[in-house]
């Protein structure tokens, strides 16, 4: 499911989202009743979206949640569009936005890369939510200002810092996808993950004997893989995670150091100088 952000009124979407803090919690037009305003709806917005998903969000549930009608919001929140805007923009602020640079780049880097990983595992509904085209919010906005002050000694080209930033942020949150569905998908099929990959993979055997010799390559490298795997975890108990779910962590970790990796040599090259390939 995606969610495409920005579908809202303009206007009124923006107003709401840059309020000043002055008016933050009060209502963006007279109402009838008081108790409401603009943050409390947002708040019981994520809070459907935390319990429930976001398929079942829209202004009846959030209503609901708040023991309002769905009617009783509008004189705040324009409609479901605007709300998503706010949810999503909103839950950003849970996010650091301050990081210790004295050790350099790389270290603050990776920790706002952990950081933003833990977040979309926390609220998976935000990765429904697509960047496509973005809110345009401030919490966005402050995410990146916090990457741009780490990275803005990089002795890169400020078109290449932009790319650079926007490699980061689309690598983490797609690392995060994968781990999220990962996780939801037990509960969402009510199989689990070790069933499903012992049906499969006894099948596969059946079904195709001769997958080694079609597959070299492929077949070697898992037989690899598998091996080291195996004495790894005799090193130790690890932390309880469902295999699938470790595997993913493990890969983001392996795909952030290749990315921080390559921003290095690019800096090293020079500003314009062409990005080489890390081997």
């Amino acid at each position: 499911m995606v969610i495409f952000a920005g579908q809202g009124d303009a206007r009124r979407s923006m107003a709401l989202l840059w309020r000043s803090t002055d008016s933050a919690g009060t209502r963006a037009t007279p109402g009838p009743k008081p108790g409401l305003d603009v943050d409390t709806i947002a708040a019981a917005g994520i809070a459907v979206a935390e319990e429930q998903g976001m398929a079942a969000l829209s202004m009846r549930a959030v209503g609901a949640w708040l023991g309002r009608t769905a009617m009783a919001l509008y004189t705040y929140v324009p409609g479901k569009n605007e709300l998503v805007d706010l949810m999503h923009d909103r839950v950003l602020t849970e996010l650091p936005t301050e990081y210790d640079t004295g050790s350099g780049w790389r270290p603050a880097i990776t920790a706002w890369a952990e950081d933003t990983w833990a977040f979309y595992l926390r609220h998976p509904w935000v990765l429904q939510v697509s960047q496509a085209r973005p809110a345009l919010g401030p919490g966005e906005y402050a995410q990146l200002e916090t990457v741009v002050r780490i990275l803005e000694g990089l002795d890169l080209e400020p078109l290449r810092i932009r790319r650079v930033i926007a490699v980061l942020f689309q690598f983490v949150r797609g690392m995060a996808r994968v781990a999220a569905e990962h996780r939801q998908a037990a509960p969402e099929t009510g199989v689990s993950d070790e069933e499903w990959w012992t049906a499969r993979t006894a099948l596969l055997a059946e079904l195709a004997p001769d997958f080694a010799e079609r597959f070299p390559a492929l077949a070697a490298l898992e037989s690899h893989a598998a091996a080291a795997a195996a004495d790894a975890a005799k090193e130790g108990p690890g932390d309880g995670a469902p295999p699938v779910e470790r595997e993913a962590e493990e890969a983001f970790r392996v795909g952030l150091e290749l990315i921080l990796d390559g921003i290095e040599t690019a800096e090293r090259s020079g500003p314009g100088s062409p990005t080489r390939s890390v081997g």
